[in-house]
């Protein structure tokens, strides 16, 4: 099934009751597990996973019993994890990382009466469905800053995987950037691990060699902003407000919060209404948010960052209107037309200005 990112109501009016509200007629809070990639942290992807955890269970309070399972490989080790909560009792699983989906997705096959959802997922059943953010908005908004404050002209994007959910991100930067500064251009290293500290920093110390005089990430750990410290490089995070790493260069940052998603969730699996669909939230839905700027960043940047944010919210602009060409020049998004969100996990190439990537 190809990823469709619809945005239904969580919580419908007259929907049959699914397996596991009967499980939970007995009494008793409902269990939810969580697994994560990463350890916790203070920042970074699984971080801001757990912040959701920690309003899930502030809005929840007794109705809930929660187990977590932090640094989990995808794959085997996915799938086993996944079996361990279900026997455990646990009625509703979120497994935070991508490259959970097809062995959680096995896992949920198998047992009718437990919820599961997968960070990035784009595959749905009954049971099982995906959640994600609309990290092009935050990225456009990013680039916009970058764009601005560069003096080179080059940006450094230090990526993961060349998977849709990064490309699409990676090009949306581009965009807000060349929205001010035509000449922008964006060079990006991957590491190929959504969490290498080590190979992070190399690869950020590696752009900034290249020339790149403002640096940002999709990227798990801090070591990118960290160095573009050191450098006395301005730099942006990604997933959580990384201020404390970088206090003189530090930006904004990109940040997705999950708390109240999570609880609907909860409680549509309570009542039995939650149904296996895809979530896709942004600005407008408080899912993407901006960290607050850094000390230093001028005050007309913030104040055209913060419009801009406004405009997404409210739909008079959308990040993906064209013309949009891609690396060889050829025109992906029509002028007048727009990128469907719908069409997102089919992405597979970059935008004419990103270099050091190629699309497929």
């Amino acid at each position: 099934m190809e990823r469709r990112t619809v945005l239904k109501a969580m919580l419908a009016a007259n929907v049959v009751a699914l397996p596991w509200s009967a499980a939970l007629a007995a009494g008793g809070p409902l269990k939810v597990g969580f697994i994560y990639l990463g350890p916790v942290g203070d920042s970074g992807f699984a971080y801001q996973q757990d912040l959701g955890r920690k309003g899930l269970e502030h809005n929840m309070g007794q109705q809930v019993s929660v187990r977590v399972v932090p640094n989990i490989d995808e794959g085997p080790d996915a799938e086993r994890v996944a079996r361990e909560l279900t026997r455990d009792g646990c009625k509703l699983i979120f497994a935070a990382s991508f490259g959970y989906m097809n062995p959680v997705m096995k896992v949920a096959r198998q047992n009718p009466g437990t919820f599961y959802t997968v960070a990035s997922g784009y595959r749905t059943m009954k049971n099982f469905g995906g959640y994600n953010a609309k990290w092009q908005e935050g990225s456009y908004l990013a680039g916009i800053a970058a764009g601005k404050m560069t003096k080179s002209n080059v940006i450094g994007y230090v990526a993961p995987h060349p998977v849709p959910d990064v490309m699409w991100a990676v090009n949306a930067f581009l965009l807000g950037a060349r929205s001010v500064n035509p000449k922008a251009q964006v060079q990006v290293i991957f590491v190929n691990s959504w969490y290498d500290p080590g190979k992070e920093r190399e690869a950020a110390l590696t752009l900034m060699n290249l020339g790149a005089n403002f640096m940002t990430h999709f990227t798990d750990t801090p070591s990118v902003v960290q160095a573009a410290e050191e450098k006395g490089v301005w730099a942006i995070s990604f997933h959580s407000d990384m201020s404390k790493y970088a206090p003189t260069k530090y930006v904004t940052g990109i940040t997705h919060n999950w708390g109240d998603y999570f609880t609907q969730v909860a409680k549509n699996v309570m009542a039995g209404t939650q149904e296996g669909n895809l979530y896709f939230g942004g600005i407008k839905e408080g899912v993407v948010k901006m960290a607050p700027f850094g000390p230093n960043v001028p005050a007309e940047i913030s104040a055209l960052v913060k419009a801009k944010e406004q405009e997404i919210a409210s739909g008079k602009l959308n990040v993906f209107a064209g013309p949009i060409k891609d690396q060889a020049g050829t025109v992906r998004v029509a002028d007048g037309s727009v990128y469907p969100d719908a069409e997102l996990g089919k992405m597979n190439w970059f935008a004419q200005g990103v270099i050091g990537a190629a699309g497929k």
